[in-house]
């Protein structure tokens, strides 16, 4: 008998949850956001339900509201820093970090990832990402974010050399022969003297090839620049759709892009991002959403919504609709256009546009009991608009703790969830094919 497919799932790992009330909850251990037991307990509960993986985002600088610092979900822990020792006290579950190819240079970033995938016994994914904020562009000497154009040519250089120099170790070079002393084989050690518009690079890498050959590589861009980015790419695709019929429509697209560089459906997997709130009734979960609805700061909110669509939105009425946005973005692309679309097809005013906000940034928000959350998720599975999720808590340890045992097990009963780990890598986990040789044509 054929085995049911199943989907895969990923814990965004946020802080004290996505919501952005989540720290001001009376649930929040907001005392622990620099804690490594506090994230320590959290990924070993995420093994132990046997998810495919734990992923941190990350954003290279804070937003200043009023008098004081806005607040920061991760905590401000360096995603790879974290992982590093999460991976000392995990076996099994996948470890992704967000590193930015904007404000920082290849042969480090390789050297990183290769040295996680080294630790963890072969667990390593690499979230790619370009960054686009002025904010964060000002910490790295410029004044302001390069154009989107740009930084997606400058993200591929980088990605086509990250790939050169994890495959400039062969698999069998490394030898570690004491009697006769060697230590490799030179002949199988590559220099791969890149010279390219931003980047030159001679190679080979400092570290041997990682028991993967590379990371998974993870991509959520989903503008037309971040589709074509992520099916050349990306194993994995991270993505914030707020409605089934746009999720069916990028993954359509996604899977239909990929084709053209010669990659199968199976080989790129597509991750929604779902934002649950779970109740034992459905008006008990929705009574918990707006508790975190009020505890939100529609200042903070409307500035954080301004800096993500590249207007001041600060001089209009909350209650009022979401103004005309610039038609040139240079930020975050695709987000905004999510954010304009939603709107405009609900016709939110301002405020009602915050609260949707408030949870999930974007991505699809819903209150209501496991069976509710299940048959949702299940639903936009078997229709061809998800490999599996991106599960965002709005509460963390409260939401995450809900959605193991209450939703998991609703999902392993249907058959669409696994009892036990098969694999103890990333790619085992996500059914991908070990990396032997790269594909050059391409750029595989």
């Amino acid at each position: 008998m054929e085995k049911k497919k199943q989907m895969h799932l990923n814990l965004f790992l946020s802080g004290m949850g996505h919501h952005e009330a989540a720290w001001r909850h009376p649930s929040a251990e907001i005392e622990r956001i620099h804690d490594i037991s506090y994230y320590k307990e959290i990924v070993q509960k995420a093994e132990a339900a046997k998810l495919d993986s734990i992923f941190l985002a990350d954003r290279y600088s804070v937003s200043k509201i009023g008098a004081a610092f806005g607040e920061f979900g991760g905590g401000g822990l360096e995603p790879l820093t974290l992982l590093s020792a999460l991976s000392a006290v995990t076996s099994k579950i996948g470890l992704i970090a967000t590193v930015s190819t904007s404000f920082n240079e290849p042969y480090n970033v390789a050297r990183r990832f290769s040295s996680l995938d080294h630790i963890s016994k072969g667990r390593a994914g690499w979230n790619v990402i370009t960054s686009g904020t002025d904010e964060e562009a000002q910490n790295f000497s410029l004044q302001q974010i390069p154009p989107h154009s740009e930084r997606y040519l400058k993200a591929e250089e980088f990605m086509d050399i990250a790939l050169k120099l994890w495959d400039s170790w062969e698999e069998d070079a490394f030898i570690g022969d004491k009697e006769n002393g060697r230590y490799a084989d030179s002949s199988k050690v590559h220099e791969i003297h890149h010279k390219g518009t931003y980047f030159s690079v001679k190679g080979p890498l400092n570290s041997s090839r990682s028991p993967q050959g590379r990371p998974v590589i993870v991509q959520a861009g989903s503008s037309k620049t971040g589709i074509g980015f992520a099916a050349k790419y990306a194993d994995a695709i991270f993505t914030a759709q707020s409605s089934i019929e746009d999720a069916q429509m990028f993954y359509k697209a996604l899977k239909a892009k990929a084709l053209e560089f010669r990659r199968t459906k199976e080989e790129t997997i597509v991750l929604p991002g779902i934002c649950p709130v779970i109740g034992r009734t459905e008006e008990e979960a929705k009574e918990k959403q707006a508790q975190l609805h009020e505890l939100a700061d529609p200042e903070y909110g409307l500035i954080k919504l301004s800096k993500r669509v590249g207007a001041d939105l600060t001089g209009y009425p909350l209650d009022g609709p979401l103004p005309e946005l610039p038609a040139v973005i240079q930020g975050h692309k695709s987000r905004t256009q999510l954010i304009s679309n939603l709107a405009g097809k609900e016709q939110l005013t301002i405020r009602q546009l915050l609260q949707r906000l408030a949870g999930g940034r974007g991505h699809f928000t819903l209150a209501g009991t496991a069976v509710q959350i299940a048959d949702e998720l299940e639903n936009w599975f078997v229709s061809e608009a998800a490999d599996g999720f991106n599960i965002m808590p709005q509460i963390m340890s409260e939401g995450f703790d809900a959605f193991v045992h209450q939703v998991i097990p609703e999902l392993q009963r249907r058959g669409l969830f696994r009892h036990e780990y098969e694999s103890g890598t990333l790619r085992g986990h996500l059914g991908l094919s070990a990396v032997k040789k790269m594909k050059r044509q391409g750029i595989r």
